[in-house]
């Protein structure tokens, strides 16, 4: 779980210096990534985002595929959206000594505004796309594509239905090759 989280955070090559549990999820993380991103429908996805925007469209299709997820979590996980976010938020602790220091301020935040839960209401989509924007060396006004993935919300979640299932199988493959 760390792993997966820290893919979003860690760049560059693995070099043994985490613990090998948190190697694996960041590359599972990493190849997960690629092959979403080799679909045609990401493809389809990312062409509909209009210039400006463009150019950030895997960051914002990847964002409304984060929303699509969360907001049909129970279809895939037995356990909570609300209970797996707790779950989660209490192991991140345990290895802060490994996180980077944006990782740190994720750790220290998500618990107390509900971040990850949070992108199960599409009304919030606005504001986490204004965040993300913010990271940028130079800030990126993302949240001015919010309509444009309203206007394709439709689309954006047929897409999603077809391709999770695949992404799904994908991650058990690789993990299974991960850890043996």
């Amino acid at each position: 779980m760390v792993g997966g989280l820290l893919g979003d955070f860690v760049k560059g090559p693995l070099r043994g210096e985490l613990p090998a549990k948190i190697e694996v999820g960041i590359k599972l993380h990493r190849k997960i990534d690629v092959f979403t991103d080799k679909l045609p429908e990401v493809s389809q996805a990312i062409t509909r985002i209009e210039p400006p925007y463009r150019r950030f469209g895997g960051i914002l299709v990847d964002i409304c595929y984060d929303h699509l997820l969360a907001a049909n979590w129970a279809n895939f996980h037995t356990q909570s959206l609300e209970s797996y976010c707790q779950d989660f938020y209490q192991i991140l602790p345990e290895y802060h000594a490994y996180l980077p220091p944006r990782a740190k301020q994720f750790c220290e935040l998500a618990p107390k505004v509900h971040w990850l839960e949070s992108y199960a209401q599409m009304d919030n989509l606005e504001h986490i796309l204004e965040r993300v924007g913010q990271r940028f060396r130079s800030p990126v006004p993302l949240d001015k594509a919010f309509p444009q993935l309203l206007r394709d919300y439709s689309l954006l979640e047929a897409e999603f239905s077809k391709i999770f299932p695949q992404i799904i199988e994908f991650a058990d493959n690789q993990r299974l090759e991960l850890i043996t």
